[in-house]
């Protein structure tokens, strides 16, 4: 290498002479983050010997990073939730440590995001994801003041421009398997479940409806519980729903079907004898179940995974998609037969 070329080396350069990542490289120019003494003295003592000259843009860049995101959790939620967001915070680490960075976990409660709020302020992180999205959103709408790179697990309500989403495509999913539990015969349908302020719900809610314009099928609102968040409002649409005769009870959620199924127990109501049971979302809960439930499985830890990937190429400033959809399973089991 002649010295003209040694002066125009890059930290892609470095890094792949020393064998680690750039994110290594750029800790041990900036001075900041986890990265081992003698990896910082062996990565300092290469550039030096190369005559490396940092792009002054590329340099503040470096030094003004963290090397830590933040992953914004709901206060609120179902116990049944916490397997979905645990699997998720496992993807979301797998990738962030790979590429050595940190995780700060803020929980958010409606209405109070003064813990994200905080963490922005201090500039502890050069990134956030976002684990559950709102119709009405003020986590985003702060984000998107403070221009702090940002992705949302889930989708966002079309009131939000521009934001980056990685989700599961609940709307195909939940019109897939409301138009097989139609093509079985169960027309009389009753819906249970799901916070509507969710854009989840809504994307839910989405696909039950076009299954039934798109088999033909009238819709009887009269058998839609929604906003059925505690098991006192289950119990009473379960009742509602069985004297309505229902053919089957489809449900927002695994936090929601566990709520029905012990109802229709205490009831002595059998499945799929007396009615059939099917739900939007599988959990470890519902697969211990007997009889098995009908439901889509998706893969909470690829969707963390996805999620921080894409953050970080935001945070280095690459072109990424504005919205990424996973694929997901229809589970045809006992519960539907």
């Amino acid at each position: 290498m002649d010295k003209g070329s040694e002066k125009n080396i890059t930290i892609a350069d470095v890094a792949e002479a020393l064998g680690v990542s750039k994110t290594t490289v750029s800790r041990a120019i900036s001075g900041k983050g986890r990265i081992g003494k003698e990896t910082r003295e062996r990565v300092l003592a290469y550039i030096e010997e190369h005559d490396y000259k940092p792009n002054v843009i590329a340099k503040g860049l470096a030094q003004s990073k963290t090397y830590n995101i933040c992953v914004v959790m709901p206060g609120e939620y179902d116990v049944v939730d916490l397997t979905f967001f645990q699997e998720c915070l496992f993807g979301i680490q797998e990738i962030a440590g790979s590429m050595e960075y940190d995780i700060l976990l803020s929980i958010c409660r409606t209405n109070d995001i003064s813990s994200l709020e905080r963490i922005i302020a201090n500039h502890k992180v050069d990134g956030v994801i976002l684990m559950r999205t709102f119709v009405e959103d003020e986590q985003i709408d702060f984000l998107q003041t403070k221009n702090v790179p940002f992705v949302t697990i889930g989708s966002t309500s079309t009131n939000y421009k521009g934001v980056i989403q990685v989700d599961h495509n609940h709307k195909s999913a939940c019109k897939e398997l409301t138009s097989i539990i139609l093509m079985k015969q169960m027309e009389k349908i009753a819906l249970i479940g799901g916070n509507e302020e969710h854009v989840v719900t809504q994307s839910r809610l989405r696909g039950f409806r076009e299954a039934y314009a798109k088999m033909g099928k009238e819709l009887d609102e009269d058998l839609m519980f929604l906003s059925q968040d505690n098991q006192v409002l289950v119990e009473k649409a379960v009742k509602e729903a069985l004297n309505r005769q229902a053919d089957c009870i489809l449900c927002m959620d695994d936090a929601v079907c566990s709520r029905v199924l012990k109802t229709l127990r205490q009831q002595h109501v059998k499945v799929p004898e007396d009615v059939r049971v099917a739900s939007f979302y599988n959990s470890m809960v519902l697969e211990n179940n007997v009889p098995s439930i009908t439901s889509l499985s998706f893969d909470a830890k690829e969707l963390g995974m996805v999620a921080c990937r894409t953050l970080l190429d935001l945070t280095e400033g690459l072109e990424v998609k504005e919205r990424t959809l996973l694929p997901y399973e229809v589970v045809l089991k006992e519960s539907t037969k």
